[in-house]
């Protein structure tokens, strides 16, 4: 018999634990469930139809553990298989359960954020090809100017713990570079992959110092503290025994390795063989 009712979070790989770390900041009572799709990462190179079948066998692996809402803590799969998944599949396995993204909670609030009206989207290849934020963020913000550049060797140098490393910084400049080249005006650039706030300190010392940079944790932790005051039918079936579990499709003593870096303290992760 299911006894508890957790927040489902999941991701590609090890970047969305810097969003649950942030959720769990903003909300500390309730459970949670991380999954890592680590064995298949990174989904940015991947086709629609694949990021969509993986992302599609992660909802219903969540919703077998009981969780009632799920976050897509992964730009690409937030990009590429949410609005299907919500409009296509989610009414005949549980319509009433959710499953959220972190696009559209991003881009209703950056345009807030631009003095200018000038915005850079650093993201994969996967998220860049969808234009997602694109046309999300003209939904809110008619007005605002957006560039995109993928990055398709930022997320495996993260993945590999090179985030450090004096070859990162070739790749850093070379993406940021491209990206100012297309607007001179842009005076906010978004990092919109979870992993990249692990390149934060390094990429704002390749941009000039008057652009903002902007991570989604807090965002998207904000967005949901709203969520549920705007939702308490969902709020209500949500526990609150503050615990938190870590499965991963990777070898777990790999996961617990890497994951440390992103999450901010040690855990201990499960292997989950199939999904």
């Amino acid at each position: 018999m299911q006894t508890t009712c957790p927040i489902g979070i999941f991701d590609s790989g090890y970047g969305g634990l810097t969003i649950l770390s942030q959720i769990r900041a903003a909300l500390p009572g309730y459970d949670y469930i991380y999954l890592g799709d680590n064995a298949r990462a990174p989904y940015g190179s991947r086709s629609f139809e694949t990021i969509y079948e993986y992302t599609l066998e992660a909802v219903k692996w969540f919703f077998n553990q009981g969780c009632p809402l799920v976050i897509l803590a992964c730009n690409t799969a937030s990009a590429k298989a949410l609005r299907t998944i919500q409009q296509n599949d989610l009414p005949g396995l549980a319509p009433e359960n959710r499953v959220l993204g972190i696009v559209r909670p991003t881009s209703e609030v950056i345009g807030h954020m631009s003095q200018q009206g000038n915005i850079g989207i650093l993201a994969t290849q996967g998220t860049v090809e969808s234009e997602s934020y694109i046309l999300e963020i003209q939904k809110f913000f008619p007005a605002v100017k957006v560039q995109q550049q993928a990055c398709p060797i930022w997320v495996p140098l993260v993945e590999y713990g090179e985030q450090d490393s004096p070859g990162t910084d070739y790749f850093i400049k070379k993406y940021i570079d491209l990206l100012l080249k297309k607007d001179a005006n842009i005076d906010s650039v978004l990092l919109a992959c979870t992993h990249y706030p692990l390149l934060e300190k390094k990429s704002k010392e390749y941009m000039p110092v008057d652009i903002q940079v902007i991570s989604q944790g807090k965002i998207v932790a904000d967005s949901l503290v709203d969520y549920l005051q705007r939702h308490p039918q969902m709020e209500r079936r949500l526990t609150t025994g503050g615990a938190v579990s870590f499965f991963t499709t990777e070898r777990a003593e790999t996961f617990n390795q890497q994951a440390r870096r992103f999450f901010g303290q040690a855990l201990s992760a499960t292997q989950v063989h199939k999904l």
